[in-house]
Formats: structure tokens, C-alpha cells, sequence
């Protein structure tokens, strides 16, 4: 059979694999927590079921939606087919305003209504993210 060399060696390449097969596994695992998936109005109302994931939503903010209480803002994010009122409790970067591209983050409570957590605007006023531009040139 094998010597005691071999059989060592055999024993730490064993080893050795199945510890980096399980940290990849492990930081693969951690990542897949930390995902925050971005849709548009249009797709968040065809959505048919709603998880408690963290979403973010981009869009344009809609003409005349945003109302200011002494809590909260609401306002309604639109792609030009569908949309999504969202609330949100904090302070909005500067250039938020209606007219202009914006990204909410937060949860969903139903298809057509997002608490947002953070609210994404840190550009410049030409600026608009990618993803929104995309679901825009589709309309």
C-alpha cells in the first residue's frame, strides 16, 4: 500500500481542499446577504410575490408628489408607465427634487408602496443611474 509520507500528504491535500471549498462557500453565503437588487416601477407592480428583502427602486421623482410633514416625505417615484409612493423619514441630499432621477432603498409593503431606508441622489443634476436609464429607454 502507501507509505506514511504519502499517506500524510494525501491527509493534508484532503484537508487543505475541503477548508477552502467551505470558505468559499462561507464568503459566497455572507455576500448573498448583502445584495440589494434594483427594479423599476414597472417591474415592482408585475411582481407577484413580495419578499421582506431589501429592494431599491430608481426612477424619476413624478411632478407635484412630494409632500413634507414633520416626520416624514412622501413622494411617488415614476418611470413614465407605473408608480410607487414611498416614504421615507430622514434627509434628502440636495438635489433631491421632483423632476429629477432618484434611488430609494428600503423595503416593500405592497406593490405599489416602499419604505425607503436611504434615498440616492449624490450626483450631479444631468446624472442619472444606468439602471434607470435602461428602464427608461424601454418606455
Amino acid at each position: 500500500m502507501y507509505g506514511k509520507k504519502v499517506k500524510l500528504r494525501i491527509l493534508f491535500i484532503s484537508l487543505l481542499l475541503v477548508s477552502v471549498i467551505l470558505s468559499i462557500f462561507l464568503i459566497l453565503k455572507s455576500l448573498e446577504e448583502d445584495v440589494v437588487y434594483f427594479f423599476s416601477p414597472t417591474e415592482i407592480k408585475s411582481l407577484t410575490e413580495i419578499n421582506k428583502k431589501k429592494i431599491r427602486i430608481g426612477g424619476m421623482v413624478k411632478e407635484n408628489s412630494i409632500v413634507i410633514d414633520s416626520e416624514n416625505i412622501n413622494f411617488i417615484i415614476t418611470d413614465f408607465k407605473n408608480e410607487i409612493n414611498i416614504s421615507y423619514s430622514g434627509s434628502v441630499p440636495n438635489l433631491f427634487e421632483e423632476g429629477k432621477g432618484v434611488v430609494a432603498e428600503g423595503f416593500l409593503k405592497d406593490n405599489s408602496f416602499l419604505i425607503a431606508e436611504k434615498i440616492l441622489a449624490k450626483h450631479d443634476e444631468n446624472y442619472m443611474p444606468p439602471e434607470v436609464a435602461e428602464s427608461l429607454k424601454d418606455k
